[in-house]
């Protein structure tokens, strides 16, 4: 090469430029991976030898690590280990839908056995016995037929099938529920007294068959949609935790109506002489904590209204006051924590939280306390004097001192849950603690007698209940299918926007959809319907919320229907007849009452926000 600075040499050629068109591109780096390219420069020595003790030293630590806890793995860390890899299986269960079809028609099924579906009246003779049976024959046969259908669809169709078993098991069981109503057509039941059918015979019909007959005559008769019916079905188990636990509520209840808790809860309060209105009021009140553990104000009217209407009448309180308590004792509840139809509404409505509707919820309490306060008082006269028993207050300590075993025994059930499974009671969890919380207080007050058998029949009592109860919901869900499909929207006139005009229209509809649906298919039907309307005007979500819990308490207690008045007076058997020798006012109380208080409470509730 010539000397760097040889004056003769040729000057070195110009790079192109960057932008050069006419410029070879430049040479491609080998890929990482390319076989042919050259190995990269092996690292020094010395640096494999100072990280290989460091190496040796990490795996030593590991070694030590796993001896550390192979040490520690007793027996009963195993047994433990086993406990939870299987809880945590069956949480993982793929089948919970398949689960709560299972437990709709064996409930069902009992309920038909027993003659225990709601209705308004109950049949008396065996025209009309048979006429009710042939109603739920004819409503499971509508069922049934769109199942079929359902399943002929999903078999036609080349999309993926989602629980492509539960058709089937749906004909199956409702099969199954027909076959108990022929044999109860043809053999009544011994206790019936002969004639023939009457038009009162349409009063006991239950009221799941209406819906029934109401949603298949829209899906056949209108849209030609056979299978509409069993997609609603689908529909209503796509919340399988809360329907089974309306179950475990249930079963809960029966559990407690078994052990001596409410004698003698009811045991601290009567020695005082209370006045029958006062202790009435009391009674609701107190049930309110033991409502929103339930779920909803008929579960636990269902679950409990036994037990409240039987001690009313023991401390000396009329039937219709206790009717009236009975009715109302789950009324109030339902807006606090952790109240299952609440956490739905937040499950479906991202505009609130379950935090928000409770914090709301315990001042709509405190509003349905006072004024349920003053309409018991001032229907029993006025009285508020209480004419104490003598020794009431030693009376009263040692009934409390009596609770004081039931307390710890439930404080040892929650510590439990806590330690051994991590888990507190809050509006998911309460479903799942509680039985387990029965079971130990039972099996400690009924301790050598006879707890296995007050379990099995809290249980087949839970079961009957239930079928009654589910079927309702399930049935509730195919009538608001029918609202939502019919889009009886476009007939709510247009209201110009006004918060206040809108709210007026929404309390009109929110109490009548009260008095025809139960309260977890009345939210779905409201969430995707109405809840849009309120919005839209300025109506706080919130707000409007609170107005539709209230509401619906309303309807629940409001003829024709008044869901919770039936319940009362399932609860009271033939006991709840009124009193001979009582006028029209007396003779009505268990219905005048609470539907004063529901609504004057659903009138501020709804209109008073508005001036703050």
């Amino acid at each position: 090469a010539p000397p760097a600075d040889d004056p003769f040499a040729d000057p070195p050629a110009a790079a192109p430029p960057a932008d050069d068109p006419f410029a070879d591109p430049p040479a491609a780096a080998p890929p990482a991976d390319d076989p042919f390219a050259d190995a990269p420069a092996a690292p020094p020595a010395d640096a494999a030898c100072a990280a290989l003790p460091a190496l040796i030293e990490r795996c030593d630590a590991r070694h030590a690590a796993y001896d550390h806890v192979a040490t520690r793995i007793t027996g009963a860390v195993r047994a433990f280990r086993a406990v939870e890899t299987a809880v945590s299986e069956v949480a993982r269960f793929p089948y919970w839908r398949h689960m709560l079809s299972i437990v709709l028609v064996l409930a069902g099924f009992n309920a038909a056995r027993t003659r225990n579906h709601l209705a308004l009246r109950a049949a008396t003779t065996t025209g009309d016995h048979r006429v009710v049976e042939v109603a739920q024959i004819g409503a499971l046969m509508l069922m049934i037929a769109s199942a079929l259908a359902d399943a002929a669809v999903q078999a036609a169709s080349s999309a993926e099938r989602e629980d492509p078993g539960l058709p089937a098991l749906w004909v199956i069981g409702f099969s199954g529920v027909a076959l108990a109503h022929l044999y109860a057509v043809v053999r009544p039941p011994a206790d019936l007294a002969p004639g023939a059918p009457t038009p009162r015979a349409l009063l006991a019909v239950p009221l799941y068959v209406w819906m029934v007959v109401l949603s298949s005559a829209w899906f056949l008769g209108v849209e030609q949609h056979p299978s509409g019916l069993a997609i609603q079905l689908h529909k209503f188990i796509q919340y399988p935790s809360i329907y089974l636990g309306i179950g475990l509520y249930l079963w809960s209840g029966m559990l407690l109506g078994e052990t001596r808790v409410a004698a003698r809860v009811f045991d601290v309060v009567t020695p005082w002489g209370l006045p029958p209105g006062l202790l009435a009021w009391l009674v609701v009140v107190l049930a309110a904590v033991p409502t929103a553990y339930s779920g909803a104000s008929g579960i636990f009217v269902l679950a409990a209204g036994g037990v409240v209407y039987e001690r009313l009448r023991a401390a000396g309180t009329d039937r219709q006051l206790s009717l009236a308590a009975t009715a109302m004792s789950g009324s109030l509840g339902v807006v606090l924590n952790p109240c299952l139809v609440v956490v739905l509404i937040a499950v479906l409505n991202k505009q609130v939280t379950t935090s928000e509707l409770f914090a709301q919820g315990r001042w709509v309490f405190v509003l349905t306390a006072v004024l349920s306060a003053i309409a018991f008082v001032a229907a029993t006269g006025g009285a508020l004097r209480p004419r104490p028993a003598p020794g009431a207050a030693s009376a009263t300590r040692a009934a409390l001192v009596a609770l004081l075993p039931f307390a710890a025994v439930a404080a040892g059930v929650l510590i439990a849950y806590r330690l051994l499974l991590a888990t507190s009671v809050n509006e998911y969890t309460a479903a799942l603690v509680l039985p387990g919380l029965m079971l130990a207080v039972l099996a400690y007050d009924r301790a050598g007698d006879g707890v296995l058998g007050r379990v099995v029949r809290a249980t087949d009592a839970t079961s009957v209940h239930a079928g009654g109860l589910l079927f309702l919901m399930a049935s509730s869900v195919g009538l608001g299918g029918v609202v939502e499909r019919a889009d009886l929207m476009r007939f709510m006139p247009d209201l110009g926007g006004s918060p206040v005009v809108t709210m007026v229209a929404l309390v009109l509809v929110m109490v009548l959809i009260g008095m025809t649906m139960d309260a977890m298919g009345a939210v779905v039907l409201v969430s995707v319907t109405f809840a849009g309307v309120a919005y839209n005007a300025g109506i706080d979500p919130v707000h409007f919320w609170m107005m539709v819990l209230v509401a619906f308490e309303l309807g629940y207690l409001t003829p024709p229907v008044a869901l919770n008045q039936i319940l009362a007076r399932h609860a009271a058997g033939a006991d709840g007849a009124p009193e001979p020798g009582q006028g029209l006012v007396a003779r009505t109380l268990h219905l005048w009452l609470p539907v004063s208080v529901m609504t004057t409470a659903l009138l501020i509730v709804a209109f008073v926000p508005f001036f703050f």
